[in-house]
């Protein structure tokens, strides 16, 4: 089932879904807001990234992650076919945004920890359902899959590196 769209409802849907990902994006970061300070007092792993790299890596993936929600969308709208897939997506990006106020505003570990393993859930499940609607979309949250497997093995060695503070 294809929805027909104009080019004009297309840019629209592409500007409504890449300003839902910066929205989400800001919740997310009101919640870190004190996260480079907090950064530096932390005992990091030695191969754990520069503080300054985050902001890129996520705005590179929030952008990838618009459109592929877009291309889903503008394929299927929001109708019964492609249901699943969106509330596969719209589950992640609430667990994306839960995982900042976790880990950098209420100094939750381990609850980080676990919280990051349901949003990888989700974003596995999500590559699923959108892999049967549009491969290319489902390509395209890869490597926020890859990001988010490495963000789970930072959170759990910085839990593990600071038991007094996290």
């Amino acid at each position: 089932m294809t929805v027909n769209k104009t080019i004009s409802q297309q840019a629209i849907g592409l500007l409504a879904w890449l300003a839902l990902l910066f929205i989400v994006a800001a919740v997310g970061s009101l919640g870190s807001l004190n996260a480079p300070n907090f950064y530096a007092e932390l005992t990091v792993p030695t191969w754990a990234p520069p503080g300054w790299l985050f902001g890129p890596v996520w705005t590179t993936l929030y952008t990838m992650m618009a459109i592929a929600s877009w291309l889903i969308w503008r394929e299927y709208g929001f109708s019964a076919v492609s249901k699943r897939a969106h509330l596969a997506n719209f589950t992640q990006l609430a667990l994306n945004m839960l995982w900042s106020w976790l880990f950098f505003a209420w100094y939750f570990g381990a609850a980080s920890f676990i919280e990051i393993l349901f949003l990888w859930c989700a974003i596995v499940l999500t590559i699923i359902h959108f892999w049967r609607l549009n491969r290319i979309a489902a390509v395209m949250l890869i490597p926020y899959l890859a990001w988010v497997s490495f963000a789970a093995v930072l959170n759990f060695s910085i839990w593990q590196l600071n038991p007094g503070i996290l």
